[in-house]
């Protein structure tokens, strides 16, 4: 268990697709800076990562036109239109984000055959499958069947995803909310509710990192008073505890022990004397911290 005093937060929530973002983007932004991607700033504080054969592109926006915070693409041709994109909203969980940073990341080093892999094009549906199953396994249900869509949410109501299902416009995915992945979280009718997007080409472990992350059992750690209202009064908001104090190991216990007195024998007892004072108690010897 972390130190609390590494922990970003004083308290943690969960279900963790409640917590809202940390609105700090370093954690998703490293696993691709490790790998030399480019970092560049603009006037307004927006960030901008290429990757170094510049077929992946990464925009952190927060004073953007508009509420899209990341946007992630891909290229096959540096000149030509994305071979697919990747959104979050300035509201997602920042972990989501990194999870998908780290999984793209992994795929970027194993090379475009991984980062720029398509849905198997016999049966895409099957393939997509894979990204659904963390969600299933974890109690979201499918729910009654809209036309061209699937969509599952979990048991409170609190976060769905809809995977758009036959042919879409290529652009619209890739600049609104009619993409073929759509994960959301939040209450309804609340500012605080958040989205993702993926588009057809995504490769399908590039997603499946993102359902792993949201529907993980895992709490994540949050400042109780930055987080949104609406947020705050559908989580469960446990306190972060200092972690208790290792338990001493026999070598600890011996460490600490106070050393004995030599034994006495009868030479060195006076003749004069009755009784015998014994030598004085060595202090214990303090132990170091526990490694």
């Amino acid at each position: 268990m972390p130190d609390t005093e590494e922990i970003d937060g004083d308290v943690y929530v969960s279900p963790r697709y409640l917590a809202g973002s940390t609105s700090v983007g370093d954690l998703a932004l490293e696993p691709l800076l490790a790998l030399g991607f480019d970092l560049r700033h603009d006037d307004l504080g927006n960030a901008y990562v290429t990757a170094p054969d510049h077929r992946v592109r990464l925009g952190f926006l927060p004073e953007g036109d508009d509420d899209g915070l990341w946007r992630i693409n891909a290229y096959r041709d540096r000149f030509g239109p994305p071979a697919w994109g990747v959104s979050f909203n300035d509201q997602c969980p920042t972990e989501f984000v990194a999870a998908f940073t780290t999984a793209l990341a992994a795929a970027y080093q194993a090379g475009p055959e991984h980062y720029l892999a398509q849905p198997d094009s016999t049966d895409p549906e099957l393939d997509a499958f894979h990204a659904i199953v963390p969600l299933i396994n974890r109690g979201w249900k499918i729910q009654h069947p809209r036309w061209g869509v699937l969509e599952l949410q979990t048991p409170d109501g609190m976060a769905g995803l809809e995977y758009a299902q036959g042919r879409l416009d290529a652009e619209k995915e890739l600049t609104t909310l009619q993409a073929r992945w759509y994960l959301w979280g939040g209450p309804k009718n609340r500012y605080g509710r958040w989205y993702a997007t993926a588009s057809t080409n995504t490769p399908v472990p590039l997603v499946t990192a993102i359902t792993e992350s949201v529907s993980d059992p895992a709490p994540l750690p949050r400042w109780k008073d930055e987080m949104l209202r609406g947020l705050r009064e559908s989580a469960q908001l446990v306190p972060v505890t200092p972690p208790p104090p290792p338990v001493p190991t026999p070598l600890d216990v011996r460490r600490t022990a106070p050393r004995r007195a030599p034994a006495l024998t009868t030479r060195s007892i006076p003749r004069w004397s009755t009784t015998t004072t014994p030598s004085a108690v060595l202090p214990a010897r303090r132990s170091g911290p526990h490694r």
